[in-house]
């Protein structure tokens, strides 16, 4: 039997082990645009970033603008900012992407599952009936029927608009 292959080059970066040492969450400004790193959003207190490597279209990252690692370090300010733009952001994501649902949450520190321990994060991944398939189960490998850059460019007027 012959063996098919699903190519997948763009994961190599992430499968080797092989990234950046500086934090997604905190590069250096003016270092790359907006669009090459994937920030859809930013104010004073969050930044909504798309997951480089995602579970799912449209997978969002929403980070506090500080670099902290505890959810217990957080101000009050930044707690409220979290919880307001994750409320944007599924409304921007039900909008543009349908989707059926969502797992929404932290992975706290390296052994929980978290990319960047360092600086927390709150993951919101869409989810469509049926979205599992196979090829996630057997082999980790996940189907994204749309580019990242293609997503990128249909969110980011839409998150322009927040007013928070």
């Amino acid at each position: 039997m012959e063996r098919k292959i699903l190519w997948a080059p763009w994961r190599g970066e992430y499968v080797s082990g092989k990234k950046d040492l500086g934090c997604i969450f905190c590069p250096p400004e003016g270092n790359l645009p907006d669009e090459e790193r994937l920030i859809l959003y930013r104010d004073p207190f969050v930044l909504v970033i798309m997951n480089k490597f995602p579970y799912n279209a449209g997978h969002l990252l929403i980070a506090p603008k500080r670099h902290v690692a505890e959810l217990e370090q957080l101000t009050p300010e930044e707690v409220t900012a979290l919880m307001k733009m994750a409320q944007e952001a599924i409304k921007i994501l039900k909008e543009v992407f349908k989707p059926h649902g969502f797992n929404v949450g932290f992975n706290l520190g390296k052994v929980a599952g978290a990319g960047y321990p360092d600086h927390l994060h709150l993951q919101i991944v869409p989810r469509w009936e049926g979205d599992v398939n196979f090829l996630a189960v057997l082999d980790e490998v996940r189907v994204i029927s749309q580019h990242l850059l293609t997503q990128y460019r249909i969110l980011f007027p839409y998150f322009q608009k927040i007013k928070l």
